[in-house]
C-alpha cells in the first residue's frame, strides 16, 4: 500500500491568485465604466457616478437595490449571467403595468403579460403555484392594474429569498466593491 505524503505549497497556485484577483480587478473596473457610461450623461457629473457607498447600500435590502439605477442595471445583468433573468423583468413589466391609464392598452398589455410570463410554458414563464396562475388567468379577460399583484408579490419574495443573496455573494458585486473601495483609497 503506497504511502501518502503532503505535497509542499504550490507556488503556482498563489500566481494564479494572483492572476485571478488582478482579473478581477479589470473585470470591477470594466464593468463600472460599462455602468457609468450607460446612465452618465456627462464624464463631469459627479452626482450621478457610482459611489462605494451607494453600491455597499444595496446589501441593506432587495428595496434599496432595486431603487438604484446602477443597482437595477447590476441585478439585471446578474441575472441574465445566470439566466434567470425572468422574475426581474416580470416584477418591472408589471411596475410598468400599473402606471397605464388607457382601458384598451391596459387589457392588450395584460395579455402580452400573461402570453410572456404567466401561461404554462410560456417565454419567460415565472414560478408561481397553479392557483395564482389560475387567478390571473381569470383577472386578464377584465383586467385591472391590480390582476398580477399577486404574482409579482410571490416574484418579490422568490427574489428576496433566492436571487439577491446569490447576488450580493456573486464575484460581479464583490469585485464592484472592491474596485470603488480601491478607487476611494486612492482618492
Amino acid at each position: 500500500m503506497p504511502s501518502i505524503k503532503a505535497k509542499p505549497p504550490s507556488t503556482h497556485h498563489f500566481i494564479m491568485d494572483r492572476d485571478d484577483r488582478n482579473r478581477n480587478n479589470t473585470i470591477g473596473k470594466n464593468f463600472m465604466c460599462r455602468l457609468q457610461c450607460m446612465f452618465s450623461q456627462s464624464p463631469q457629473c459627479s452626482e450621478s457616478r457610482l459611489s462605494l457607498e451607494d453600491t455597499q447600500q444595496w446589501s441593506q435590502s432587495l428595496e434599496r437595490l432595486l431603487d438604484s439605477k446602477y443597482g437595477l442595471a447590476t441585478f439585471r445583468n446578474f441575472l441574465k449571467s445566470e439566466y434567470s433573468d425572468e422574475n426581474i423583468e416580470f416584477w418591472l413589466t408589471c411596475e410598468d403595468y400599473k402606471k397605464i391609464k388607457s382601458s384598451f392598452r391596459m387589457s392588450s398589455r395584460a395579455k402580452k403579460i400573461y402570453e410572456q410570463f404567466i401561461k404554462a410554458e410560456s417565454p419567460k414563464e415565472i414560478n408561481i403555484d397553479y392557483h395564482t396562475r389560475e387567478q390571473i388567468k381569470r383577472n386578464v379577460k377584465t383586467p385591472t392594474m391590480h390582476c398580477f399583484d399577486e404574482a409579482q408579490k410571490i416574484v418579490y419574495g422568490l427574489m428576496e429569498r433566492d436571487s439577491y443573496p446569490r447576488f450580493l455573494r456573486s464575484d460581479v458585486y464583490r469585485t464592484l466593491l472592491e474596485s470603488l473601495a480601491a478607487d476611494a483609497t486612492k482618492g
